[in-house]
Parts: C-alpha cells; sequence; structure tokens
C-alpha cells in the first residue's frame, strides 16, 4: 500500500461528535488502537503505518482528547468511556474486532471486552490494568474519595490550559513525561497533540477535567469483568514504570488465556520505548 496518511472520520455517542482515523484497507480484519489519558489517536502512528496492510486499523479518540468532543459537563468516567467504545464498534459495523490499548484505554478495552466477549477477537493491553489519576489515592473511603473529587473539580473550573510560548518548549515537557523519547518521537506527538491560539501560544487539546475522574467504576469489582474476557489478552508491563507487574499482585490470574510481558529499559508507554521489540511481540500476538 501507498504510504500515506490516515483519514480523518467523525460519529456520534452520547450527543458528542467524536472523532477517529482510518488507515484504510477496510477488506481486512478490524484492529481498534485505543490511547491514554492525555494523549490522541497520532500517537499510534508508528503502530498503525507497521501494520495496515495486514489490518484494518483504525484510531479514536478518546471523548475529551485529540480532535474529539469535550464533554460539556466535563464528565470523564469509565462507564462512559466504555459506551463510547461500544458506539464505535457498531458504528464501524465490523466484528469480532482486536483492539491494542494503553493505559486509560487499556481500562476501558478491558470493560468492553468482559461486557461483550463475543465481540473481541484479541486484546493487548499496555499497562491499563491500573488507571491512577493525578494524586489519586487508591485506599481512601468512599466519603473522603468524592469529597476530594468535587474539591478537584471545583479547582479544575479556575484552571486554564497552561499555554507555551513556543513548540519547542511543548516538545521539553513531553520529553520531561517520558525522558525515553526521542526527538523525532516528541516531536510528532506533540504537533499533533497542540492546538494554536490566536496570540500564537499553543495548548495541550486535552480537556483539563481528565485529570478528576469520577471515584466510581463501571463495576466494583473490575476482576469479575475480567474473567467474563473469553479472547486471548496480552498484559504489557514497562519494568521502569510505576505500575506494578501483574503477575506479582495476582492481577493476571483472573484473566482465562493470558500472556505477560515486562519489557525492560521501558516505562508507561512500552509502545513508544521499546517500539522494535513491542511491535515483533504485538505482531506474533495477533
Amino acid at each position: 500500500m501507498t504510504d500515506c496518511g490516515p483519514t480523518q472520520h467523525r460519529f456520534v455517542s452520547q450527543r458528542l461528535s467524536l472523532n477517529y482515523l482510518d488507515w484504510g484497507n477496510p477488506t481486512a480484519p478490524l484492529l481498534l488502537l485505543i490511547h491514554g489519558g492525555q494523549d490522541h489517536a497520532r500517537s499510534w502512528d508508528w503502530v498503525a503505518r507497521s501494520l495496515r496492510d495486514e489490518w484494518h486499523v483504525v484510531c479514536p479518540d478518546l471523548r475529551g482528547h485529540g480532535d474529539s468532543s469535550w464533554s460539556r459537563d466535563g464528565s470523564y468516567s469509565l462507564p462512559l468511556f466504555v459506551a463510547d467504545l461500544a458506539q464505535l464498534v457498531d458504528h464501524l459495523d465490523e466484528s469480532p474486532v482486536s483492539i491494542v490499548a494503553h493505559s486509560l484505554g487499556g481500562g476501558i478495552a478491558l470493560r468492553y471486552a468482559g461486557l461483550y466477549p463475543e465481540l473481541v477477537r484479541k486484546l493487548a493491553v499496555i499497562e491499563g490494568l491500573e488507571i491512577l489519576p493525578i494524586d489519586h489515592k487508591p485506599d481512601l473511603p468512599i466519603i473522603e474519595s468524592w469529597r476530594t473529587w468535587i474539591e478537584q473539580r471545583r479547582a479544575l473550573s479556575a484552571r486554564s490550559p497552561h499555554r507555551y510560548a513556543t513548540l519547542e518548549n511543548a516538545c521539553t515537557r513531553m520529553r520531561e513525561a517520558n525522558p525515553h523519547l526521542t526527538i523525532d518521537h516528541a516531536q510528532h506527538l506533540t504537533i499533533h497533540g497542540l492546538k494554536r491560539n490566536e496570540d500564537g501560544s499553543c495548548n495541550w487539546k486535552f480537556d483539563n477535567y481528565i485529570r478528576a475522574l469520577i471515584p466510581i467504576d463501571l463495576s466494583e469489582n473490575p476482576e469479575e469483568l475480567w474473567r467474563n474476557i473469553q479472547c486471548p489478552v496480552w498484559l504489557v508491563h514497562g519494568a521502569d514504570s510505576w505500575a506494578i507487574h501483574p503477575e506479582r499482585d495476582g492481577k493476571a490470574d483472573h484473566f482465562k488465556h493470558v500472556l505477560v510481558t515486562s519489557c525492560e529499559a521501558a516505562g508507561h508507554w512500552v509502545h513508544h520505548d521499546r517500539f522494535d521489540s513491542f511491535l515483533h511481540d504485538l505482531q506474533a500476538f495477533l
């Protein structure tokens, strides 16, 4: 296939207009690539370009991210994200689907696969078993958890998006968040993750309200959904990440058909930090 970029499309979910990128090859099996929090669909470009000859690759922008609409009331919870994914699969009308997902996207995909096991063929999840909002404390009592969330919402209502005077400044911030990134990768992610303001400054496309995820889950027991997943699951862990190895804390035990890989010299973004080895293993898994 020719080395051209993806086409941009829209679909409507829960009254929001959401964006997705289609890399072509529509007669091939469908493969969804789902990004993580504060990220965007173009973060998958290297993976998508490598897989587009064998797969119909589609990369959505989650609500409040990339070129998708922001929630009007700043609502970002896992049930809403999962409903958006269900709407996208229905909109594309191709199933079963294979999914590769990172972080927040992994948490969404795991819940979708547990709810609709018959619609998912393969599921690769990069660091998506634990979704930790900024300043999140997992052992907070429920009352304190809710009150903390309300206070976060109030604080965010008064917070303006941080503006960067130049693309280079934003790129520096991108590399601070992930020191494993090459300059070229950081520039690509930054260019597609920014919007330019009238005064020439830039700020990130994502909605700041995603920093305060609603303190309820689709289920108080996500392991029940994990146990209902019928397809093979590949859990990918970065050895330099904050996330716990899924075999050490027993989370991997909740899946029927599971493969676990921990990648050395990789942090939270394994698909960026160890691209060549990740792609090789992903192709084998798929």
